[in-house]
């Protein structure tokens, strides 16, 4: 199976890419975000406790996303394979991965990392707030604030993956097919190793 986690800052377009990679090669797009804002429209208790934290521009608890990330995939077992977006967002959530996917003697194959300049990332939020109504892209302090603890808290899991050579630096500038091609070109790259060997 072709399991790859899409990683980025807040903004680096990870959603858009990792929509057009699942489609590309036929994988199961799990969002953590968007699996969060489901739970918040059904009013359930998991969503309003994190309702709070999201609007602040901080992170729900580890031990809730990786709850419904397990759920999420045994819904899906019969993927070929899921590309994670927006997770794992720390050290303790990668090793929960690996843990979860090992459970069906499965892995990450890679962890492609979206890289995109402080400045280009604010004003891509401030742009998405103006179009889809959420709160935590229309105030450049929370934004701020959201890419400082992705920079302390969530950078730290490129180090991770880097330790099992899973690494791939891509960067997220330029039109949407100029990054969907840079990407492409990674997971085929992969593909073919997986293959091969």
């Amino acid at each position: 199976m072709m399991n790859i986690v899409l990683f980025g800052a807040p903004g680096a377009g990870k959603g858009t890419q990792a929509m057009l990679l699942a489609r590309q090669f036929r994988l199961e797009h799990v969002s953590t975000g968007d699996l969060l804002r489901k739970e918040i429209a059904a009013g359930t208790q998991w969503g309003q406790a994190v309702e709070a934290l999201l609007a602040r521009g901080e992170f729900a608890p580890d031990s809730m996303v990786v709850d419904m990330l397990d759920r999420y995939m045994q819904q899906h077992s019969e993927a070929a394979g899921f590309i994670f977006d927006g997770f794992p967002r720390n050290t303790a959530q990668a090793g929960a991965l690996d843990a979860l996917l090992a459970r069906t003697s499965q892995r990450v194959r890679c962890m492609i990392s979206l890289d995109v300049p402080r400045e280009e990332l604010v004003q891509r939020l401030l742009l998405r707030g103006e179009t889809s109504g959420r709160a935590d892209d229309q105030d450049a302090g929370v934004i701020g604030h959201r890419i400082d603890v992705y920079h302390h808290k969530t950078e730290p899991v490129i180090h991770y993956y880097e330790g099992q050579q899973k690494y791939f630096p891509v960067s997220g500038t330029g039109s949407v097919e100029q990054v969907f091609e840079r990407l492409r070109a990674v997971v085929e790259q992969i593909a073919s190793h997986t293959r091969n060997g």
